[in-house]
């Protein structure tokens, strides 16, 4: 992990991504009990009806594959 060299601290980049990888698999959990969810991931053009948790989470880690609703 690349910190700055001033003050320590992680790169902002760096953290974006490991915050972003935290709400995507939480997303995926919450995704699993909530239709509305699935259906508003769905509007937003991440393909997620129908797979796994795991699955959910790796496709919300990308950007969506599909144009909006």
């Amino acid at each position: 992990m690349a910190r700055d060299p001033l003050t320590g601290e992680a790169h902002p980049a760096e953290d974006l991504e490991a915050v972003n990888a935290r709400l995507a698999d939480w997303a995926a959990r919450s995704a699993e009990t909530s239709e509305a969810l699935v259906d508003r991931f769905e509007a937003m053009g991440y393909e997620v009806r129908g797979k796994s948790e795991e699955e959910v989470a790796e496709v919300l880690r990308h950007p969506p594959t599909r144009p909006q609703q």
